[in-house]
């Protein structure tokens, strides 16, 4: 299985954003812990039911998202 496989969206779950499959956790979710400075051993204590892989697949699809799109910083557009 493609660790993407391991992201879904559905919207009668969560409004249609991409969650872990199975879970209702938003990759969203996952990628804002990340980037407060927890660890992957962090986010996983503290959901226990999440698998390293699901983590893995939440970073993978946030790198995907980024290089899709044209995101506005303060200094100016970083085009992808």
């Amino acid at each position: 299985m493609s660790r993407l496989e391991r992201i879904v969206s559905d919207p009668s779950i969560c409004h249609g954003q991409p969650v872990i499959r199975g879970l209702r956790y938003p990759v969203e979710t996952i990628l804002e812990l990340v980037a407060s400075g927890m660890s992957n051993a962090e986010v996983l204590a503290d959901y226990p039911d999440l698998e390293h892989d699901d983590l893995l697949a939440a970073l993978e699809y946030g790198a995907l998202a980024a290089g899709a799109r044209r995101v506005v910083l303060d200094g100016g557009l970083a085009d992808r």
